[in-house]
């Protein structure tokens, strides 16, 4: 499962920029990662873990701008086409991570 959250956020005054950093660096230390200046992402390993870090997130929201949480599978995720330019790039594999029961 992957977690993409969209945003468009005002940074007009200082306590703007200051918000859109604030929410930004919550996203990084939440483990997501950027996919474009606007537009992070984070693979879960189920949908419960996918529900923690967008509730951590929905928690991080600040008081103006839109915000966007979308969910896909990895095969969803999977089927994207990503091009620099016009040469096609690799799509970014999920990490493996050690699970202890």
């Amino acid at each position: 499962m992957w977690v993409l959250v969209f945003f468009d956020l005002p940074t007009e005054t200082r306590t703007e920029r200051k918000a859109a950093t604030r929410f930004r660096k919550n996203l990084l230390d939440d483990g997501f990662g950027m996919f474009q200046f606007s537009i992070y992402t984070r693979f879960c390993p189920s949908r419960e873990n996918a529900e923690v870090h967008i509730k951590r997130t929905k928690n991080a929201l600040p008081k103006k701008g839109k915000v966007g949480i979308m969910q896909v599978t990895d095969k969803q995720f999977g089927m994207i086409e990503l091009f620099h330019g016009q040469k096609e790039t690799e799509t970014e594999q999920p990490v493996q991570q050690l699970e202890l029961f």
